[in-house]
């Protein structure tokens, strides 16, 4: 009780206030700003109290300003509860709580929520900078744990007894890490408040759409392939197929699964991979057409769209196999077919002329139509931009005949539109093409100015084929990537201009850093975990099993610990060494020093034994005192003690 009374002294509020700093920093860029103020503010009120020796703040003022907090966080967020309002409502209880250290239990209690604020981080990101700024608060906040019950060592002393706390408690860490069991899903739960941000392609597309995505550099996802790589030109990841158009709107309609299983067969040379998503928010999976096989918790619609049970909303990871040559919907139903055909009743009177044309010089030869279409775009000299410029009513017109420039939207849009007034079932799919071998760790970098748009067309007896009239304008888009493509002097995302070798190898070693951590450490989830645990030899292990296990390797790692410490317990304190040194040198003399006995009352009786020496035994026990139990040693006081034992000659 006497010790949780002890007041909390000016060294130990200056610790706690590092803290808090190191804690609550990072997490500002997520709070409101008034918030955030009101934090700085009560950090320099309580740097203030600690300089001037003030007085702290009377309870009833810190209470009033517990509630004002509490409820400013409620009107933030009209709710308590979650993550942010959380997190949030844990700073202001740590700025005010620096304001009524009293005692040495305020200050556990103010290191404890810094823990939990660290913690905290790890809800709105767990990116590695984010894990180096949270190891090093951790640090902060264990040295300060450490000065709270003894404040006498130095910072540098402090930092050092804690990071070789930490490193011993390293060990279990990583066998918790590798063994206990894994929890599928999010860090965090609440449905309102998760990924409230996530970026890619919409259920819906319009002029300028995907457009947008091509200025970012965010990455998509990831894919290992268990073979070669497939060319540039046939990396299609098929992704949302949008049969239905308003005007001016393309939209997804099948949102549901239809296919347990893939409902065609299998055709050409097998590609296997496995895709790293990254969460978008949607439903949709994305993989290489046509999809062999379907990932778990997952179906594909009636349109050949692989989707999930439940929205991506955190990284995953799933095994595909594709099946380039395989021939969907061969026997297609009439209402997708149907759904296929459906335009407007007015619009676009120009195409819708000419594609009556080829629907009159060809029937229903859907292939002959397709090559027609074709050819116009090639006669047509579109060109291909990131800035295409805005549309009136006449969408399709307009651009084929008027603008000629446009996006990958535009090329497909106006495809689709074209076979459908030419009375071939036609839709668009969005996706992504292409992507970018990283040469560190082989893995294809697909990111979001990878988007793309192309075609589908149902021709008899050859089911759905993929045109991509993208390709007949600018076959360059397909061939190499969408910068080759792109007029010179049009703005480019930052990773992905090319005239920067150093800033492309640098990007190269930077996402294998940062892919390797998603793999092994936020992706080590239960099919990982499972899959290395089976690879040292425990198949399919149970709890007990990996209990078992766990305290096996826990209780050597402890054992390895308390031989370490016990073999190195004299070598903690030189000090003690050569104080036993000199006591047996006195011993041998008459003089022996008692276990019990203090150095300065050791002393005493020694010099009264040997009046000679007296002077040389006080001065070596008060140097012994201070170094052992003195506040703060200075630097040259153990080379100073040492070379007085050294010296002594009783």
């Amino acid at each position: 009780m006497a010790r949780a009374k002890r007041p909390v002294s000016r060294r130990q509020a200056w610790w706690l206030l590092a803290t808090a700093l190191a804690a609550s920093a990072p997490l500002t860029p997520h709070l409101p700003l008034w918030l955030t103020l009101g934090t700085a503010t009560a950090f320099a009120w309580r740097a203030a109290l600690t300089w001037r020796q003030w007085h702290l703040p009377p309870r009833w003022l810190l209470v009033i300003l517990v509630m004002a907090g509490t409820v400013g966080v409620f009107l933030q967020y009209r709710t308590i509860l979650g993550r942010t309002p959380g997190v949030a409502l844990l700073v202001v209880f740590l700025a005010l709580k620096l304001l009524e250290l009293r005692a040495a239990r305020d200050a556990v209690a103010t290191a404890l929520v810094c823990y939990f604020l660290v913690l905290g981080q790890f809800l709105f990101t767990q990116t590695i900078p984010t894990a180096m700024l949270a190891c090093i608060t951790i640090l902060i906040t264990t040295a300060t744990l450490l000065a709270a019950s003894d404040d006498r060592p130095n910072p540098r002393q402090q930092l050092g007894r804690a990071g070789l706390m930490l490193a011993q408690a390293l060990p279990f860490m990583l066998l918790l890490f590798v063994l206990f069991p894994r929890v599928q899903g999010p860090l965090w739960g609440i449905p309102q408040d998760r990924f409230s941000a996530v970026s890619g392609l919409s259920d819906t597309m319009s002029p300028g759409s995907i457009a947008q995505l091509s200025q970012s550099d965010a990455i998509a996802f990831r894919v290992r392939f268990k073979g070669d790589v497939p060319p540039q030109s046939q990396l299609y990841w098929r992704g949302p197929v949008m049969p239905s158009f308003d005007g001016r709107s393309w939209r997804v309609t099948q949102i549901l699964g239809a296919y347990p299983q893939v409902p065609y067969a299998a055709a050409g040379t097998p590609v296997d991979y496995e895709v790293t998503l990254e969460p978008h928010g949607k439903y949709w999976l994305f993989a290489l057409e046509m999809p062999g096989t379907l990932p778990p918790e997952s179906a594909l619609t009636s349109d050949y769209q692989p989707i999930a049970r439940q929205a991506v909303r955190n990284r995953i990871r799933y095994t595909q196999r594709a099946w380039p040559d395989a021939i969907a919907g061969g026997n297609e139903a009439p209402n997708m077919l149907r759904n296929a055909l459906a335009l407007p009743k007015d619009g676009n009177p120009r195409i819708r002329a000419i594609s009556a044309g080829w629907r009159a010089q060809y029937g229903d030869d859907g292939a002959a139509i397709l090559i027609a279409a074709e050819n116009l775009f090639l006669k047509q000299l579109l060109i291909y931009t990131l800035n295409p410029p805005l549309l009136g009513p006449d969408i399709v017109d307009e651009f084929l005949f008027d603008t000629k420039r446009g996006f990958c939207e535009h090329f497909a849009a106006s495809f689709v539109f074209a076979l459908r007034a030419a009375g071939v079932p036609a839709r668009v799919v969005a996706g992504y093409q292409g992507g970018e071998i990283n040469p560190v760790d082989g893995y294809l970098v697909v990111r979001q100015y990878d988007a793309h748009a192309w075609a589908e067309a149902w021709i008899a007896g050859r089911g759905w084929v993929r045109i991509d009239p993208t390709a007949i304008s600018a076959p360059s888009r397909i061939n190499s990537n969408f910068t080759a493509a792109v007029p010179a002097g049009e703005a480019l995302p930052f990773l992905a201009r090319g005239d920067l070798a150093w800033l492309r190898e640098l990007r190269y070693r930077l996402d294998a850093v940062t892919n390797g951590w998603n793999q092994w450490v936020l992706g080590y989830n239960p099919q990982r975990q499972r899959d290395f645990l089976a690879s040292v030899g425990l198949n399919e292990p149970d709890w007990r099993n990996m209990t078992a296990v766990l305290s096996v390797l826990c209780g050597m790692v402890m054992l390895g610990l308390t031989a370490w410490i016990l073999r190195n317990r004299l070598r903690v304190d030189p000090a003690l060494v050569a104080w036993r040194r000199f006591t047996a040198r006195l011993s041998r003399h008459g003089i022996a020093w008692q276990a019990w006995e203090g150095p300065l009352a050791f002393a005493q009786r020694a010099g009264m034994q040997a009046p000679v020496h007296a002077r040389a035994i006080a001065e070596i026990a008060a140097l012994y005192a201070r170094l052992r139990y003195g506040p703060a040693p200075q630097p040259g006081d153990l080379s100073q003690f040492k070379a007085k034992i050294a010296a002594f000659k009783p």
